[in-house]
């Protein structure tokens, strides 16, 4: 599949130009030093093992400030110039492996809890990089999983932000799709807590992938992998270097009869196909020491079948449809395990960045586009027989924008940031829906609808801005002790119009070798997702079987946050640590998400107050071929007073929110992970690493007494991995590692609940995978 040419229609942007042209005025130097802060090693926490310099006991840290000694030389080369690359590619790794320090200062997380997981990390969580995203992040502190592949970072419903090597990507309309592929990850990070100023719009956790390129990731390689309901994942990768170009590709195809979580606990999906397609591509040039310029483009493609739900009873919008004479003509024609749903996904992206050192000053300066399209195709009978409305819906989001990070070393004390970030979207949506009017009442009040069905379509399309600036300074008054200190000022133009200027600040004190304290406070502003607030027409609707039980629908609005958070690391022993951290965030206005109807699009809305905290522990072991971590969170999430897209809602459940306050429907009050791994024969050319990966629920939200009052029942599962690895197995000179793999996913054939089908925004229920084995070939060349 080739990519569209959306693509590339940020192209035409000049705006690129505009952060080299300010860099032209800035004061001219020698060659400067890999400026900025790194993550320090004063405390670890959760992690595997380890293998290279930049995430080594860097797992989980409260971030510090300390700036590291230097592992090589950063100022220009002396005795080879950029032109031997094409002779001397180990020059031009050198000179990438600096560039790429650099850009990772422009962003520090002094203050912020960040948890790593390096290229040895990823390969060692069972299914490698077959493994989805969402399965990767859920090792990691404070991460509750929910339906359709979400996650929830320290309580908070979506508000996860993902960067490819520093560039925040817009929002997009995914659902179930996993767009970003473990596989494309060389490493990646999860930066949550009181996060400096540099960091805004979505700010529950910033997932920061270093995407694979020609001089980390050289050669190719390419792996089959599947099993149980026909899972079939082929996938190819290949990079290299040549002269002062590196590049990297990857694409794969899934096949697979669990698509989408399963509505029942059997083993098989009712109508849960699924066929994917994703693409990466990434290239850049390093035109000399100071100065890169690299592109990235993606593409993902899925096709989805919504699972049955079987047993179902046949009504729609009022239960006394069930005995009228309308249901006794179309009743037994539909089997709720015969419907045939489906949804479509597709998202394009690419971004072009410039990196570039001139003197004191470094600066990363990018333009990026990003279109996200979801369509639901009903069953056209079954939908209206059970729902009361057979709806075929269309959505598209189109955003367009630049960012641009720049770091000041403008004393040995004082490091400067500041920058931008500004999007234009476009949001496209249409609807054609298939209704039952209404024709009058029975003598009890209750409606009676016509045979003859009735067509409506609604369509919208809005432009919209989102912007924010920002400046910070970080401050080492004495050796031990960092100050950042720093303000945001963001605005959206989009369907709610409001600005907020957002002071944050983060201390953190290294009282003794391996001990760091942390605390901070930020402000957070988060605009509510454009490509999912409604423009419904409700009036439309109105007298029909799709009628909602009120017309109010108030616009949602920005989301504004009083952020704390506290907590110490320790290194207790070489090679283990452990940390404790505790927040709470006050939230205004506190932006949740739902699914309401037969498409799978999410809703957003507001509760005028909301309030989130907990803590987190966290350790982790590592020696030789071992390695051992564990965590677990405890978290409350509430809100009070539904203010926004409130037709969704049943009337009584919005009387009782307004004046009580209720759990978030992804409220779960324990959340927990574990695993370890071990590599036999480590030091050969064959080593067989054993890993085992373990996370814990207490269990989300469900309906009980009063809404979200009750819970789904806790569960555990447990994952297991084998691996055998071989060098040049095949004694052929261009074939290099042959891997074998075999993996079990819920190695106890645990059944367990993720959903129930009740709760606030919640649709139907969603169980756990039940046990899978899964076998794997990989091939280097």
């Amino acid at each position: 599949m080739l990519p569209s040419p959306r693509l590339f229609s940020l192209l035409s942007f000049s705006s690129l130009l505009i952060g080299t042209t300010c860099l032209s005025a800035l004061p001219a130097g020698h060659a400067a030093h890999a400026a900025g802060v790194a993550t320090t090693t004063g405390a670890t926490t959760t992690s595997t093992t380890a293998t290279d310099s930049t995430a080594k006991d860097a797992r989980a840290t409260f971030s510090s400030g300390e700036q590291p000694a230097p592992a090589a030389p950063t100022h220009t080369p002396t005795r080879q110039t950029v032109s031997d690359y094409s002779d001397a590619n180990g020059e031009h790794v050198t000179v990438n492996a600096r560039l790429d320090r650099v850009r990772s200062a422009l962003q520090p997380d002094t203050g912020a809890s960040t948890y790593r997981f390096s290229r040895k990390d990823i390969e060692t969580i069972p299914g490698g990089d077959n493994a989805p995203m969402n399965a990767v992040l859920l090792q990691a502190p404070g991460v509750a999983q929910d339906s359709y592949g979400q996650i929830h970072i320290r309580g908070d419903h979506n508000e996860v932000q993902f960067r490819l090597d520093g560039v925040q990507l817009p929002e997009g309309l995914s659902v179930f799709g996993q767009t970003l592929m473990t596989r494309f990850a060389h490493s990646m990070s999860m930066t949550t807590g009181a996060l400096p100023s540099e960091y805004g719009f979505l700010q529950a956790g910033v997932i920061d992938i270093t995407t694979k390129n020609g001089s980390t990731d050289p050669g190719g390689e390419v792996s089959i992998y599947g099993g149980a309901r026909d899972y079939f994942f082929p996938s190819l990768q290949y990079g290299g270097a040549h002269g002062k170009w590196d590049y990297f590709v990857t694409a794969d195809f899934v096949h697979d009869r669990v698509g989408i979580e399963n509505t029942t606990p059997k083993f098989n999906a009712l109508h849960d196909l699924t066929n994917q397609y994703h693409f990466l591509g990434h290239v850049r040039y390093t035109a000399d020491e100071n100065t890169r310029i690299s592109f990235t483009a993606g593409v993902s493609n899925a096709y989805y079948q919504l699972p049955n739900n079987p047993g179902q009873q046949r009504q729609f919008a009022n239960p006394d449809f069930l005995s009228s004479d309308l249901s006794r003509q179309v009743y037994g024609s539909v089997n709720s395990a015969d419907l045939n749903e489906r949804q479509k996904e597709i998202t394009d992206f690419a971004i072009l960045s410039l990196q570039k050192e001139i003197g004191k000053f470094s600066l990363q300066s990018s333009v990026f586009s990003r279109y996200s399209s979801l369509g639901y195709s009903p069953d056209a009978l079954g939908d209206l027989v059970y729902n009361g409305i057979a709806q075929r819906a269309q959505r598209s989001v189109m955003s367009t924008g630049s960012q641009t990070d720049v770091t000041w070393r403008a004393a040995p004390d004082h490091t400067v940031r500041f920058g931008y970030q500004t999007y234009v979207e476009r949001t496209v949506s249409q609807t054609d829906s298939t209704v039952y009017p209404q024709t009058g009442t029975d003598s009890s009040g209750n409606p009676v609808y016509s045979g003859v069905t009735e067509n409506i379509h609604d369509g919208n399309g809005r432009t919209g801005w989102l912007y924010g600036l920002y400046a910070q300074d970080e401050w080492r008054p004495v050796r031990n002790l960092t100050i950042n200190y720093g303000l945001r000022f963001d605005g959206v133009d989009e369907y709610t119009h409001s600005k907020q200027v957002s002071p944050r600040i983060n201390i953190v004190w290294q009282p003794w070798h391996g001990g760091t304290f942390h605390a901070g406070y930020s402000r957070y502003f988060t605009p509510p997702p454009f490509e999912l607030v409604g423009g419904t027409s409700l009036n439309k609707f109105a007298n029909t079987s799709a009628a909602p039980g009120t017309l109010q629908d108030s616009t949602v609005k920005a989301e504004r946050d009083h952020y704390f958070d506290a907590g110490f690391a320790q290194t207790l022993l070489p090679g283990w640590h452990a940390s404790f951290d505790a927040y709470l965030k006050l939230a205004h206005n506190m932006i949740d998400e739902g699914q309401f109807g037969s498409p799978i699009i999410l809703s957003a809305f507001n509760y005028r107050r909301g309030e989130v905290h907990g803590y987190e522990f966290a350790t982790d072991y590592s020696h030789g071929p071992f390695s051992v971590y564990g965590n677990f969170a405890w978290s409350r999430a509430i809100g009070k007073d539904i203010t926004s897209a409130q037709w969704n809602f049943d009337p009584d459940d919005l009387a009782y929110i307004r004046n009580h306050w209720i759990h978030l429907d992804h409220d779960q009050r324990w959340t927990a992970s574990a695993g370890g791994s071990y590599s036999a024969f480590y030091k050969t050319g064959h080593p067989l690493r054993l890993s085992a990966t373990m996370v814990y629920g207490s269990g989300l939200r469900a309906d009980g007494a009063v809404p979200n009052g009750a819970k789904v029942p806790q569960y555990v599962t447990f994952n297991l991995s084998l691996v055998q690895s071989f060098q040049d197995l095949f004694q052929v000179g261009f074939l290099k590692r042959t891997q074998l793999r075999l993996d079990v996913i819920n190695l106890f054939d645990r059944r367990y609940e993720l959903r129930d089908g009740s709760g606030i925004g919640v649709g139907a229920p969603q169980y756990g995978l039940r046990r899978t084995i899964l076998t794997g070939l990989s091939q280097r060349f």
